[in-house]
C-alpha cells in the first residue's frame, strides 16, 4: 500500500507541475495574440494610406508599364514566401499551410523558388517537390519583425535583378474566430498593368483630387518600398497571431486532459488510502475483539485424596 500510494502521490505532484506549465504557456499565447492582433489592425490603416498614395500618383502618371516589367511578368520563374512556425504545441498549424502551398504552386506555371519563414514548416517542406532554397528564422516579437522584413525584400530584389524570379507569392495563416485559421496567399508581384488599374480604381475619400508634389516617380517607388513592406508585415504578423491562437487551443485541450488525469488520480489516491485505513481498523477491531473475549477456566484433575 506504501508504494502504491507513493506513486500515485509522485504522479500527482507531476501532473500538478505541468499544469502550472500550460497555465503559463496559455497566458503568454493568449497575450501574444492580443498584440499581433493589435499590430494587423493599425496595419490596416496604415495600408490604406499607402493605397490612396499609390492611386493618386498612378492617377497622375498615366503612363504604360515599361518594357522592364512586362519582360518580368512574360516570365515564368515564381518566387514564393511560405510562414509557418519555429514552436511546436501547434496542432496542424504546418501541414495546413504545406498542404495549400504544394495546392497552389502545382497549378502556376514555371520554376519556383521557394524561401521558408520558420523552421518547422521549413522541414516539411524538404519532403515535399517544392523544398526550400534559403530559410529564414521567424521572429518572435514585433520588434523583430521588421528586420524579417528586410532581409526578404534584400532577397527579393537580389533575385529580381538576375531574373531568376519574376513574380512573387506569399502563403500565411490568417487568424479566423477563436482558434481557427485560414490558409491564404497573395501575389505581391509583379507590380503590372493589373495592379495598377486595381489601385487606379480606387476613389478619393474626399470631392478635392490629390496632387502629388515634387517628383511623381521618386514618390511612387518610395510608396512602392511602403506596400511591400506593409504586404509582408501584415502577413507575418498574422501568421504569428494564427499560431499562437492555435497553440492557445492546444494549452486548453492539454489543460482539461490534465484536469480529467488529476481527478481520476486523486480518485484513485483516495479509495487507495481509504481501503488502507479501512484494513488497519479491521485489525485493532479483531485484536480487540480477541483482547475481550473471557476465556474458559482450566481445572486441575483431583488425585484419589481429593487433592490437586
Amino acid at each position: 500500500m506504501s508504494e502504491s500510494a507513493a506513486s500515485l502521490r509522485h504522479k500527482i505532484a507531476s501532473a500538478g507541475d505541468l499544469e502550472s506549465v500550460v497555465r503559463t504557456m496559455k497566458a503568454m499565447a493568449a497575450s501574444n495574440i492580443g498584440q499581433y492582433e493589435n499590430s494587423v489592425r493599425s496595419l490596416g490603416d496604415y495600408y490604406r494610406t499607402v493605397q490612396l498614395g499609390l492611386a493618386a500618383c498612378l492617377h497622375q502618371d498615366q503612363r504604360p508599364a515599361s518594357s522592364a516589367q512586362k519582360t518580368h511578368q512574360d516570365s515564368d520563374a515564381v518566387g514564393v514566401i511560405v510562414f509557418g512556425s519555429d514552436q511546436g504545441l501547434v496542432g496542424q498549424f504546418n501541414e495546413v499551410m504545406v498542404e495549400f502551398v504544394i495546392e497552389t504552386l502545382e497549378q502556376l506555371p514555371g520554376k519556383k523558388t521557394v524561401w521558408s519563414v520558420g523552421e518547422r514548416i521549413q522541414s516539411r517542406l524538404e519532403e515535399t517537390r517544392f523544398p526550400p532554397s534559403a530559410g529564414f528564422t521567424l521572429p518572435n516579437s514585433l520588434s523583430a519583425i521588421t528586420p524579417l522584413v528586410g532581409q526578404i525584400l534584400v532577397e527579393m530584389e537580389a533575385r529580381r535583378e538576375k531574373d531568376d524570379i519574376s513574380r512573387v507569392y506569399v502563403f500565411h495563416n490568417q487568424p479566423g474566430s477563436g482558434s481557427i485559421y485560414t490558409p491564404v496567399s497573395q501575389r505581391l508581384l509583379p507590380l503590372d498593368s493589373v495592379w495598377r488599374r486595381d489601385l487606379a480604381a480606387i476613389k478619393w475619400p474626399t470631392g478635392n483630387l490629390p496632387e502629388v508634389m515634387g517628383e511623381g516617380v521618386r514618390t511612387l517607388r518610395a510608396l512602392v518600398r511602403e506596400y511591400l513592406f506593409v504586404s509582408l508585415f501584415s502577413a507575418c504578423a498574422e501568421s504569428l497571431a494564427s499560431e499562437n491562437a492555435s497553440r492557445l487551443a492546444a494549452m486548453q485541450r492539454a489543460e482539461k486532459n490534465i484536469d480529467e488525469l488529476l481527478e481520476d488520480l486523486n480518485r484513485t489516491f483516495h479509495r487507495l488510502r481509504q481501503r488502507g485505513i479501512d484494513e488497519e481498523l479491521f485489525d485493532v477491531i479483531s485484536g480487540f475483539e480477541a483482547l475481550t473475549v473471557p476465556q474458559p477456566q482450566v481445572t486441575q484433575p483431583y488425585n484419589s485424596k481429593g487433592l490437586p
